[in-house]
């Protein structure tokens, strides 16, 4: 398992402190408690000083076990609360899920990021180690937690006592439908995982595919399930950059891959959706985003998702459809959706802990309980959205006349 550029640079000791804190120690836990007032969480410092919520009862504990780890959040708890954590030395005892969502509720209408941590453009290069730092972890890593078909994206649960393979079928069904594809059509698509949506396209819709990827692992999953169910004639999985897809399409489709591409290359990617549709042709894009401008997390940039960023809606309508007249056709929000696909992928990565610490070691397994545990918190909390949006020629009369899903 590539586990080296999740880990790398330990930048925390997991280590106690022996010596007692001190006033000025107390003082940084104070402003650390005062970034969250209405929070019901504890604060601890090595030597068992404890500052209490206003309320009676509280969710969860933060224990510093150092210094580093003190003075580090207070300059900056977006990148070094999950630094700290992953490494030791921040020690959560309750809910990690409650301890998230108070955080994010507390922190609402916090100031934005400095303008020279946002980032810059993900070119080619870029993009690629970008997709190699996380997709390619191993798909043997992915197969302990995902679904049967190996989806990677927010699922969309008919119902709530639907399994996850379930979800994951109707999604697929559900963005089939809200294209209305029809045999015979071709399709392109930027970023498709391990290959599932393009597949279940070309076997249950009859359409053709011509799917592009980055990532080295998925295109060779993708291609060995494409030859195994007979469909290597329907669907072609390219190993390249949207930004070098060719050819006219009917239809264009990317699933999770938006808040990959960056701000800055958004124009970039309206120009590629241009240059492939054809003049009737309409599209869907499936993209975590947000309700206001914001950078994603430090951290979770650094750590799990590099170069990604989940944009506004309005960021999508003026830099990729507006620019080359695309008519937003529907709108649709799943972000309790995509809550309840992460709670069926912790609570199976949590069953696989054994076999994912066997795989890499302690430091990968506390950042992804984190990180799935804030992503869930972040979609039941509405810090994060889940958006579905569909699109076409804004001069195209083969637009539906009734909403169906």
């Amino acid at each position: 398992m590539k586990i080296d550029a999740a880990t790398a640079g330990q930048s925390f000791s997991s280590q106690v402190v022996q010596a007692p804190s001190t006033f000025i120690d107390r003082w940084a836990l104070g402003r650390i408690a005062e970034s969250v007032p209405s929070a019901p969480l504890r604060f601890a410092l090595w030597d068992g000083f404890e500052l209490a919520p206003p309320s009676a009862s509280s969710v969860a504990t933060i224990a510093f076990k150092n210094r580093k780890a003190l003075w580090s959040v207070v300059w900056d708890p977006e990148l070094y609360f999950g630094e700290a954590y992953m490494f030791g030395a921040v020690e959560i005892h309750g809910d990690l899920i409650a301890l998230v969502e108070a955080i994010y509720r507390a922190r609402r209408g916090s100031k934005p990021r400095p303008w020279w941590l946002w980032q810059q453009s993900n070119g080619v290069r870029q993009a690629k180690e970008n997709v190699h730092h996380h997709y390619d972890l191993g798909n043997d890593f992915y197969r302990l937690w995902l679904d049967r078909e190996m989806v990677y994206t927010c699922a969309y649960f008919p119902a709530p006592d639907a399994t996850l393979e379930e979800a994951q079928v109707a999604k697929m069904d559900r963005v089939c439908r809200k294209l209305r594809l029809q045999p015979g059509e071709r399709v392109a698509e930027a970023g498709c995982g391990w290959g599932s949506l393009a597949l279940h396209m070309a076997s249950r819709y009859g359409v053709t595919v011509q799917a592009y990827n980055l990532s080295t692992e998925q295109i060779a999953y993708a291609r060995e399930q494409a030859a195994r169910a007979g469909l290597s004639d329907r669907v072609e999985f390219v190993d390249d950059d949207y930004r070098n897809l060719q050819g006219r399409f009917d239809v264009f489709v990317s699933v999770g891959m938006l808040e990959h591409v960056g701000l800055a290359d958004f124009p970039a990617f309206g120009r590629v959706i241009d240059r492939t549709l054809g003049p009737d042709g309409r599209g869907l894009l499936h993209f975590i985003g947000r309700n206001q401008p914001t950078p994603l997390n430090a951290w979770i940039r650094k750590r799990i998702f590099p170069g990604a960023y989940p944009p506004a809606l309005r960021e999508v309508a003026n830099d990729i459809l507006e620019p080359h007249n695309l008519a937003v056709l529907d709108v649709e929000n799943l972000r309790m959706h995509y809550a309840r696909t992460l709670e069926h992928w912790r609570r199976r990565f949590d069953d696989s802990r054994a076999e994912v610490t066997r795989m890499s070691n302690d430091v990968f397994v506390r950042a992804w309980d984190l990180y799935l545990a804030g992503s869930q918190a972040a979609f039941t909390t509405g810090w994060m959205q889940l958006f579905q949006v569909v699109f076409a020629r804004g001069e195209s009369r083969r637009v539906p006349w009734t909403r169906t899903t």
